[in-house]
């Protein structure tokens, strides 16, 4: 036989696989469209059977009906439709899509329809005895987590005791509020001097009592299902009135620290704002809450200003905290202020850290604050701007460590009195090798009475050496 024969066997053998192959193909395009169909008869039916259905029983079978459906769906897999050899002379009109395009879309309208009856199903759930729980938490969380005016807390005892004449209504019990609740601004002390609970305290603890007789009536979901309806119709209206309350922050400032006893202090009107002139007669009293108060509450950079000044005169522990947020903001008054404070506290001293390898501006006052903090964690860092470029830096560095008073700083101390170029920086290492004050540290400088700079000579002078025993 020919070579030219056994080509045109070849060439008719490979026709016929790929004739076989396409039909192959179509057959199971077409089974893939056969199942889409089906399932897409079964979507009709369980749409028609969740809207038939009347309990939670009937919704449950609809439900695991629909888990089948969605189990069956996802066994399909459509094939990815063949690559499109690209013709230059084709025109530009679009091709018609592939078959395994079309089936892929069918595929997706299918998904789509039976997510959407999926949420159709749990619309169509409840309403539960948790539903009405979950409302009264939330609202309880919101009465317990916002300061309300001195109104504000007669208000929650209004709104709460006529849901709580619902609740009863409905379930036959009979949850109440405390006897004698009275509005109050803020908690106060009992006979005890402990401080009693707030008036949202009280209502808090009351509606766990009004969660805990909704759990315990037990309501199931088809019979009781009027009942629910109503619980939650009251929350509701409950969450509304504790909406509409006075909050603290509805007051203006001023009315606010009226009500804090701000204004207490003053018989007449000295300085003009009077927040000034009760801010100088609390800082005379030492009255360190009420000057926070006025620093946490007024937005003027003028009693911010003063407020700090007062604050950085009286250095109390108890603006520790706000004073570390605020110098975290770069600010030196605050920065000030802690060293004022003296407290050698884990995050005051970080903070200050942060500003020691930091610009001139921030340098000079974290140096003093480490330094009258007596903050031993710095005196590393701090010794390493003993050879910074700027000679008030090192002058800043010097005195730093002379006021944190460790005798580990006597040797760098001594290697600037000797080296340092300035004379200034060299007096500010003399007077910290003094403060420091150890008969080791006191020899140096003693050494230097015959300095070239009358500073040095100065503080040399000032050495009292004890006699040698």
């Amino acid at each position: 036989m020919s070579e030219e024969s056994n080509g045109d066997e070849s060439e008719a053998e490979t026709e016929a696989e790929g004739e076989a192959a396409e039909e192959e193909q179509s057959a199971d395009l077409e089974a893939i469209r056969t199942q889409l169909e089906a399932l897409n008869d079964d979507l009709e039916g369980l749409q028609s059977d969740l809207e038939a259905a009347e309990t939670e029983d009937d919704l449950d079978v609809v439900e695991a009906d629909i888990e089948e459906f969605r189990a069956d769906l996802e066994e399909i897999e459509i094939p990815e439709p063949p690559e499109e050899e690209e013709d230059e002379d084709e025109d530009d009109e679009e091709s018609e899509p592939a078959p395994e395009e079309e089936l892929q879309e069918t595929y997706d309208e299918i998904e789509s329809d039976v997510s959407d009856l999926e949420d159709d199903l749990e619309d169509k759930r409840g309403p539960y005895a948790g539903d009405v729980i979950g409302e009264i938490d939330g609202v309880s969380s919101t009465i317990t987590g916002t300061r309300w005016a001195e109104e504000g807390d007669g208000e929650l005892i209004d709104a709460t005791e006529a849901f709580l004449a619902d609740l009863n209504d409905l379930l036959g019990t009979s949850v109440s509020l405390p006897g004698g609740l009275e509005p109050a601004s803020g908690a106060e002390l009992g006979e005890n001097g402990q401080e009693e609970k707030t008036v949202p305290d009280e209502l808090g603890a009351t509606l766990d009592e009004a969660t805990a007789a909704v759990d315990a009536a037990d309501l199931d979901p088809d019979e009781d299902a009027e009942t629910i309806a109503g619980l939650l119709e009251a929350t509701d209206e409950f969450e509304s009135a504790v909406d509409d309350a006075t909050e603290w922050t509805d007051l203006e400032v001023r009315e606010q620290l009226r009500r804090e006893g701000f204004f207490d202090v003053l018989d007449h009107i000295k300085d003009f704002p009077p927040e000034l002139h009760a801010l100088k007669v609390h800082e005379k009293r030492g009255n360190v809450d009420q000057i926070l108060l006025a620093y946490d509450s007024l937005g003027s950079e003028f009693m911010e200003e003063h407020c700090l000044e007062a604050l950085e005169r009286m250095g109390p522990e108890e603006a520790i905290d706000p004073m570390v947020q605020k110098a975290n903001r770069r600010d030196e008054a605050a920065i000030r202020i802690l060293g004022k404070i003296g407290v050698e506290d884990d995050q005051v001293v970080d903070t200050l850290l942060d500003y020691v390898d930091s610009n001139p501006t921030l340098q000079r006052p974290s140096f003093r604050a480490l330094g009258e903090i007596g903050a031993e964690d710095a005196i590393q860092p701090i010794a390493d701007q003993l050879v910074a470029d700027e000679p008030d830096v090192r002058s800043w560095a010097a005195r730093a460590l002379g006021l944190i008073g460790d005798t580990r700083a006597i040797d760098p101390l001594a290697d600037v009195l000797e080296d340092d170029e300035q004379d200034r920086v060299r007096a500010s290492a003399a007077w910290a090798l003094n403060q420091i004050g150890t008969q080791d540290a006191l020899e140096i400088v003693a050494e230097y009475e015959d300095d070239r700079a009358y500073l040095v000579q100065a503080e040399a002078e000032n050495v009292d050496l004890e006699p040698a025993a």
